[in-house]
């Protein structure tokens, strides 16, 4: 056969290959999911991670068609669900529910982390930005950011502050708060932000900065009192409370997301398939109502734009845990 009927013939069984697969991709996309839809949610039920999963749960269902399992396998700061789903079939009926715990935060504070968090998943879509606020104990003499630097350096090792665990936006946000603050405060990590939210309550400890989808309703219904919210600007869903930078802390800033992740090498149409449904299910308006309830701010974007925030996000929080000399074996 001569060089021109050899570049004949491979074109046209290139051609050929080109017309079977890409129907078959096509079709995949179409028939996905055919059976329920496993979403791992990598931190203890009643948390705020597992409050949020479990508001967009329904209505992602709807949106693919198929029932969305939720399966609670918290450990290590999220790091054992996380693993969980780097390990899995990729594909797409195991599911990680990822936050900056997870793919910003983990990778710089754990010493021997059993999965890469950019190289075993494809980011699906952010979900939302997450406020945290700063709530105390009831009992505890200080209504504001001021006040409470003052009482601290007037008491110097005698404020405990919890925190969902080890690693975790309410660890690295007190430890900010106590680097910037300049006061000797002790923190005390629980396996998870409920557990964390009842000992403040019963004033096992003093304060913490936790998530909105934790400390908001404790503020609102008097279980414990909410001093001021953590992000740079007022909370829209929240605007009677004042950032900690405005009352006492000038420059502070720290505020967590979440999004959908699946193993890599997940096909493609898989990955479109469920972030078309993501985004679908965060813009209904009841949801996105329910959701910034909760001090979510839906925040729904492609799978590029979602790497390149994780990205930048790994980098700040990478800061945070220099600053902080946290680091876990």
């Amino acid at each position: 056969m001569n060089r021109r009927h050899f570049l004949t013939a491979a074109n046209t069984l290139g051609a050929s290959l080109i017309a079977l697969i890409v129907p078959f991709g096509t079709a995949g996309a179409q028939e996905y999911p055919d059976k329920p839809v496993h979403l791992i949610v990598p931190f203890p039920p009643g948390g705020g991670a597992d409050i949020l999963a479990r508001t967009v749960a329904p209505r992602l269902a709807q949106a693919l068609g198929k029932p969305i399992v939720i399966e609670n396998k918290p450990g290590a700061g999220g790091n054992v669900g996380a693993e969980y789903v780097a390990k899995a079939a990729p594909d797409g009926y195991t599911l990680l529910y990822g936050t900056n715990g997870t793919h910003g935060i983990n990778a710089s504070l754990y010493r021997n982390l059993r999965f890469d968090p950019i190289k075993d998943f494809i980011p699906v879509s952010r979900m939302t930005t997450i406020a945290a606020m700063l709530i105390v104990n009831n009992q505890f003499p200080v209504t504001t950011v001021d006040e409470l630097i003052r009482y601290a350096k007037a008491n110097p090792g005698k404020v405990n502050f919890a925190s969902a665990g080890n690693g975790t936006t309410s660890h690295l946000a007190g430890e900010l708060f106590k680097t910037m603050a300049g006061i000797d405060i002790v923190h005390v990590p629980y396996r998870g932000g409920a557990l964390a939210v009842t000992d403040l309550v019963g004033g096992q400890v003093q304060m913490m900065i936790d998530v909105m989808p934790n400390a908001l309703p404790l503020a609102r219904d008097g279980r414990a009192r909410g001093i001021a919210v953590s992000t740079a600007t007022r909370y829209p869903g929240a605007p009677e409370y004042p950032t900690i930078a405005e009352s006492g802390l000038p420059g502070f800033e720290a505020s967590a997301w979440d999004g959908i992740f699946v193993p890599a090498g997940t096909p493609a149409p898989i990955v479109a398939r469920l972030n078309a449904a993501i985004r679908e299910t965060v813009e209904d308006p009841q949801i996105a109502e329910a959701l910034k309830a909760r001090g979510a701010q839906p925040m729904p974007n492609s799978p590029e734009a979602f790497a390149r925030h994780i990205a930048d996000s790994s980098e700040k929080w990478a800061r945070a845990v220099r600053a902080s000399g946290a680091k876990i074996d």
